[in-house]
């Protein structure tokens, strides 16, 4: 019951692959503060830190792209999927960083 309820919370990483959604086109966007950030993310990625997102929705719609959404834990990124999806972008929960990171490898 816990799994299916922190599945549903954080997205379950086990069924989508993530480097066959990169390589058709996909962007990664990682939602962490500038400075986490800096301190390192996946190669290729665009930083739109989670509270500044709504302000970039409709520029994210305009690139007509699946959105792999990543933070620190899988926390903010589920909140940004969710915001993404409500807006009709199609957007899939990748987690925390380094471990969507390694599932690119």
């Amino acid at each position: 019951m816990y799994m299916g309820l922190l599945s549903s919370l954080f997205g379950s990483n086990a069924k989508t692959d993530f480097k066959q959604l990169l390589e058709n086109g996909a962007i990664v966007v990682d939602v962490r503060s500038r400075d986490e950030f800096a301190g390192g993310h996946v190669n290729n990625s665009i930083n739109i830190p989670l509270p500044e997102l709504s302000a970039q929705i409709a520029a994210l719609k305009k690139k007509n792209k699946v959105i792999i959404t990543c933070c620190q834990s899988g926390a903010r990124s589920s909140m940004a999927k969710s915001q993404l999806g409500s807006a009709g972008i199609t957007a899939y929960n990748g987690g925390g960083w380094r471990s969507l990171q390694a599932a690119l490898r």
